[in-house]
């Protein structure tokens, strides 16, 4: 396939996975963006330019994992690759839980998709099974690709496959129009590795079925009765076993709930995640003032939901 274009602008939002009960299911895509406009080149050369979080610490040049998924997408549909010039604006925290590593994959993913001459080869569709692939498990780019909150499955059902265990799916829910967001970002990071490597192997069948009890009820909560979140948050799955790693986060997340917040680890942590009703928004913003009066270290970010999932555009 040829290529159609060559000046693309992406947009990719942050997210929050898990949302408690939904262990590398559930997501949530957030009004908080990284940006990224690419130019093609006449030569081999590979340049990355970035302004914000990462600047200075990610790879200049054909290793930016921006570059790899957007080669990925093009060696997909046979396109030719090029040189490249990437000016990213990174707006999401790398090491948060955010969703920065799953932004960068669909960012490039989708300015694949507008460079080439037939944008709908990397349909919704493919642009998830190619960043699952990347990215090792679909939670987080689901909600990047789909926006609002999504459900995320691997098909073991399906007859063909891009990845050995089966096809990565999603199913996007319709969000009730008072919930909204609140997420709590320390300035120290956390790998997704280190945080996955404290989670046991296996957990008892009553702990197992209590969370995806849970899981069930916050897709009825989000979608329909708000009223629901804090019973519907609870999750006795992971977030717990990962306290050791993150005790700041874990002692936050449970003082919140003590006084009615349906407070979460965002993703793999260490940014706090609270949904809420829109109408509870000053009660909140009480409770974080007295549970953040006198420490340091913590943003309050207040970001909409995003309801639109990535976009390009041809320049």
């Amino acid at each position: 396939m040829r290529l159609g274009a060559d000046h693309v602008r992406v947009r990719v939002p942050a997210t929050s996975a898990n949302l408690g009960p939904g262990f590398d299911s559930l997501g949530l895509a957030l009004g908080h963006h990284d940006e990224l406009e690419v130019r093609t080149l006449g030569t081999d050369e590979v340049r990355v330019d970035v302004v914000g979080e990462g600047a200075g610490e990610v790879p200049s040049d054909e290793r930016h994992l921006v570059v790899t998924a957007l080669r990925r997408g093009l060696d997909h549909v046979g396109a030719p690759r090029t040189g490249l010039h990437l000016s990213c604006t990174n707006r999401i925290p790398h090491g948060r839980g955010m969703g920065s590593s799953a932004a960068a994959v669909v960012s490039g993913l989708l300015a694949a998709r507008g460079l080439v001459e037939d944008p709908e080869s990397l349909d919704d569709a493919t642009v998830l099974a190619l960043a699952t692939e990347l990215e090792g498990h679909p939670d987080n780019a689901a909600p990047a690709v789909y926006g609002g909150a999504t459900v995320a499955w691997t098909s073991t059902t399906a007859t063909t496959s891009t990845t050995a265990a089966g096809v990565p799916r999603a199913a996007r829910l319709v969000v009730h129009p008072d919930v909204e967001t609140t997420v709590v970002v320390p300035v120290v990071r956390l790998a997704t590795k280190t945080a996955r490597g404290v989670l046991p192997a296996a957990v008892p069948h009553g702990d197992a079925a209590f969370t995806a009890g849970r899981a069930a009820l916050l897709v009825h909560a989000l979608s329909s009765d708000p009223t629901l979140l804090l019973d519907a948050t609870e999750d006795r799955l992971h977030q717990g076993y990962r306290s050791s790693v993150m005790p700041s986060t874990w002692d936050l997340v449970q003082r919140l709930r003590d006084r009615g917040e349906a407070a979460t680890v965002s993703g793999a942590g260490p940014t706090v995640l609270v949904t809420g009703r829109r109408q509870d928004r000053a009660r909140l913003s009480a409770v974080l003032d007295e549970l953040l009066d006198g420490t340091s270290g913590w943003a309050v970010l207040r970001p909409e939901i995003d309801r639109t999932g990535a976009v390009v555009e041809r320049l």
